[in-house]
């Protein structure tokens, strides 16, 4: 279970990076995987490869993502829609195929594995009570920092564009270079998670940062709820632990899994981090009307 309770943290900081692009900027990504996958591997092939420090090589992923992500959104960035979303799932394509046939340092469809795990003096993450302790840290530093941002006045801009774009220049926000920047920190907070992913589990494969993942990203952010941090982990939570519980269901946990998705989509459109109370309020008896004599 706490191994579970590992993935729900890394997911959350997934899932929180894509929300502040998604939810708060509007701009779709269907390639986040990649980004959390380069966080992976940069971190392992530095540290199995080269012997580098795990916490340098962390810090190296996450610097490295960034600045890529950086440079790439200003041409993506142009792009608006499912031209965006086409563009973003490209590049995750591509990083895809990079992983899987640099066989010499990444280890190919095989996989990278002897990844050390992280420490601190004598102290090694290297069980699972301590990788929870260790993810649910970097997980809630994650959230606190994105609340913030969602609460300044960078977050207020995001939310300008997020409306309309044209009333957002209007305003004055430098909605080009924004887009870029919050794209930017999306993939940073993304590669860390790949890191933490890389040095908890001590072994990664290509098939962990595919497509498919990106599409369970975008979902975890829609369920949770749009513009949400804290729909943020609820969709992370409901979907990392839902396929432990469907393990009972065997060969029918897609079609259960299918038909929850449909259920939010018609009744919580909001996400749950809006539709649950709205449910529990359409729950309450009306107050009844005049005096009682």
């Amino acid at each position: 279970m706490m191994n579970v309770l590992v993935f729900v943290g890394i997911n959350t900081i997934l899932a929180v990076a894509l929300n502040l692009l998604l939810g708060y900027a509007g701009q779709i990504s269907l390639g986040h995987a990649a980004f959390f996958g380069l966080g992976a591997y940069i971190s392992g092939v530095l540290t199995v490869t080269y012997g580098l420090n795990s916490w340098i090589s962390m810090f190296i992923a996450a610097t490295a993502t960034g600045i890529l992500a950086f440079i790439l959104g200003f041409p993506i960035l142009k792009l608006k829609g499912h031209y965006l979303a086409m563009a973003t799932l490209g590049f995750g394509i591509i990083v895809y195929i990079v992983f899987n046939e640099t066989v010499a340092l990444t280890g190919g469809p095989s996989g990278l594995s002897g990844i050390p795990n992280l420490g601190i003096a004598s102290l090694t993450f290297d069980s699972d009570i301590k990788n929870y302790y260790l993810v649910w840290l970097f997980a809630l530093i994650s959230i606190f920092l994105s609340l913030n941002l969602a609460d300044s006045r960078i977050g207020r801009a995001l939310r300008a564009i997020h409306d309309s774009e044209v009333a957002a220049r209007g305003m004055g926000v430098n909605v080009r270079l924004l887009k870029v920047q919050i794209f930017a920190l999306s993939a940073l907070l993304s590669a860390v998670a790949g890191s933490l992913y890389a040095h908890t589990m001590t072994f990664i494969s290509p098939a962990s940062f595919g497509f498919n993942f990106s599409v369970e990203l975008v979902t975890m952010v829609i369920i949770g709820g749009l513009g949400s941090i804290y729909g943020s982990f609820l969709g992370a939570a409901l979907l990392t632990l839902l396929p432990e519980i469907l393990r009972a269901f065997q060969d029918y946990d897609i079609i259960v899994y299918g038909l929850l998705l449909i259920l939010m989509t018609m009744f919580m459109p909001g996400g749950l981090v809006r539709g649950v109370p709205g449910i529990l309020l359409s729950l309450r008896p009306a107050r009844k009307q005049g005096r009682e004599y």
